[in-house]
């Protein structure tokens, strides 16, 4: 079993970043990838973006591509998701999600049935 506990949400206003952290629980971080989910009220859990093993691969969703950066340290066990110019719609609670990896399908990684654990996340919310 591995355990994420996400951190680093909280309230900014239009235009300003945040970064959110993930620590794992686990020895073998690097064997994971890991993903960034959000989930908005009344929404689905929406793919953000996703690392693999070593963090030299990612993918984002065309909603925050040039915006966010997904990055990871192995040496911490904890992947983090810098977001910049952020907007009033990038309001959601974010999940972090480990994947047994190491390497991801882009194709797929966009879907929450490839993940194998969920944090309980964080809020973001973004006033203009």
């Amino acid at each position: 079993q591995v355990r994420l506990i996400e951190s680093g949400g909280g309230r900014v206003q239009a235009g300003g970043s945040l970064r959110l952290s993930c620590a794992a629980s686990t020895r073998a971080f690097d064997s994971y990838v890991m993903g960034w989910f959000r989930q908005a009220p009344g929404q689905e859990r929406e793919f953000v973006a996703v690392i693999n093993w070593n963090g030299d691969d990612t993918h984002y969703a065309d909603a925050v591509k040039g915006r966010f950066t997904i990055s990871r340290d192995n040496t911490r066990n904890t992947v983090y998701l810098q977001m910049g110019s952020l907007r009033v719609e990038d309001s959601a609670v974010y999940y972090c999600a480990a994947d047994r990896g190491p390497f991801f399908d882009a194709q797929t990684a966009n879907d929450t049935r490839d993940y194998d654990y969920w944090g309980q996340g964080t809020q973001v919310t973004v006033s203009s």
